[in-house]
């Protein structure tokens, strides 16, 4: 399933042509974005300089044409995002190179960019308004829109994805009701129920466990809470029945029974962490102001990489090198069994395709060889006896096997798509993962430095021992 989105491009108020092509193709081949780089094709140009070529061929089309135009478009972007788990980020960019080439007919240089830092993998296509040529531009017309979402969705059924199917304006759900806005007393309290869920001795650990959860505290004869996103403290007796000092305190010691409150509150979750910087290796050519705010945020990434190896319950490097590789291991598995799944179905497609086209140029054929095997028949009939025999090339290489009916392949077809399915499911969740793992690696081994390197070793010739073993 994919929406799509066509977008006329114009140049910005207050910037040139260059700068205004260049800004769009840089955000559409963000690295952090596409992988490094990786999730990134074209057509007729160079990623790396495609915004120099668009404008050249601008130029062009001024001197072969003689036309200038105010407010003219300068590209078009096309927007298409895909359900969350449906299609790999190397399918998805297959798919918007295809659909490029369908709305261009390949008369326009383009880049396809697939970004992966959503839930819903999407694709960034941007296309040039010169043609090839540099004699003609792209012409954009009445309902354009639908036309491209046609297309696209003819291309999601031919890779087996599903479509997004219209309603009547009578039957779309309106919305009478708004969620209540979560407050951040709820979040206190939420906080405090997940603390005194790990059993505390006593309301100076409980405390302790809200530090840990990202809370300031403010010890005194009120005791407060401020949390990340609040601007002022919050005290216990503010939040009500259940959450004051003394209902905690009788909770902990067992004097009272802790009731969670009954409405549905919004919990907030550890911001995730990033790799730190190598501030030797950064801080040339720069000042003091640069070097202090490096070690700030290495310093943040360092603990909140501590904070999520104690939820991990990792105590040493060695089971945190041991979990990263077990995370890999999972990830790579689930991978390859997407990879394999998407082969068996392009081989599958290919074989329905063969039997197909054997079946409705086999009379034509029988025909042939009755001529024996005339030339001029084969002129005539050219392209019918070329599917045929590639049709008998494909049976030719099952071998022995027994070829499989059309009701068979298309059976195994929708097999294959559950399994990928199913197997996406967990794919995203061992990505992040991984990710998490690797990255905590990185920064331990990072932080530490020469000191980690002997226990990396270690840790790494125990790892191969176990798999010997």
């Amino acid at each position: 399933m994919a929406a799509t989105r066509l977008i006329a491009m114009h140049i910005n108020k207050g910037k040139t042509l260059a700068q205004c092509l260049e800004a769009r193709t840089d955000y559409a081949q963000n690295p952090e974005k596409t992988e490094k780089g990786n999730l990134i094709s074209a057509y007729e140009c160079d990623p790396m300089t495609c915004d120099e070529e668009f404008l050249l061929s601008k130029r062009q089309y001024r001197q072969f044409t003689g036309r200038e135009q105010k407010g003219d478009v300068i590209a078009y972007q096309i927007r298409q995002s895909f359900k969350p788990g449906e299609v790999t980020a190397e399918e998805a960019n297959r798919i918007g190179y295809e659909l490029a080439m369908a709305i261009t007919k390949g008369k326009h240089a383009f880049i396809v960019a697939t970004h992966t830092d959503r839930p819903h993998y999407h694709n960034h296509i941007i296309f040039n308004s010169t043609s090839l040529d540099c004699l003609h531009k792209f012409r954009d017309f009445k309902h354009s829109g639908l036309a491209l979402q046609h297309v696209s969705d003819r291309i999601c059924l031919e890779h087996g994805l599903s479509v997004i199917e219209p309603k009547p304006y009578k039957d779309r759900l309106r919305r009478s009701k708004y969620p209540k806005r979560p407050r951040l007393r709820d979040d206190i309290c939420s906080a405090i129920d997940q603390a005194l869920d790990r059993k505390p001795k006593s309301f100076e650990e409980c405390l302790t466990l809200l530090e840990a959860a990202g809370y300031e505290i403010k010890r005194g004869k009120q005791t407060a809470l401020k949390g990340k996103d609040q601007q002022r403290f919050i005290r216990l007796r503010s939040l009500g029945d259940g959450y004051t000092e003394e209902d905690i305190r009788n909770a902990i010691s067992g004097a009272g029974r802790h009731v969670r409150r009954t409405y549905s509150r919004q919990v907030h979750k550890r911001p995730g962490f990033n790799l730190l910087i190598d501030i030797q290796e950064r801080i040339q050519g720069k000042g003091a102001g640069y070097e202090r705010w490096a070690k700030v945020y290495n310093l943040k990434q360092i603990s909140e990489t501590f904070l999520f190896m104690r939820e991990q319950h990792i105590e040493s490097f060695e089971d945190l090198y041991a979990k990263s590789e077990a995370a890999v291991e999972r990830f790579n598995g689930l991978n390859d069994q997407i990879k394999s799944a998407e082969s068996r179905m392009a081989s599958n497609l290919a074989l329905q395709k063969h039997i197909q086209n054997y079946a409705r140029t086999k009379d034509v054929y029988a025909a042939y060889r009755k001529s024996g095997y005339s030339r001029k028949f084969f002129e005539e009939h050219r392209a019918e006896l070329t599917l045929h025999k590639a049709a008998k090339d494909a049976f030719n290489a099952l071998g022995s096997e027994k070829i499989p009916s059309i009701r068979q392949l298309r059976q195994e077809y929708a097999d294959l798509i559950s399994q990928k399915k199913a197997a996406y499911r967990d794919y995203r969740e061992a990505k992040k993962q991984m990710q998490e793992f690797l990255k905590a690696r990185q920064n331990v081994e990072m932080f530490y430095g020469e000191e980690m390197k002997e226990e990396r070793e270690a840790a790494k010739e125990r790892q191969e021992e176990i798999h010997k073993h």
